[in-house]
């Protein structure tokens, strides 16, 4: 696995999905694992 993400996010729910959302838009590499 050579991936590499700025942020992970764990978790889906709203706050989890507002973080990466957010982390998204300012250009992060990012991943939310349920």
């Amino acid at each position: 696995m050579g991936d590499h993400y700025d942020v992970v996010v764990l978790g889906a729910g709203p706050g989890g999905y507002v973080a990466a959302i957010r982390a998204a838009q300012l250009g992060l590499n990012t991943a939310v694992v349920e």
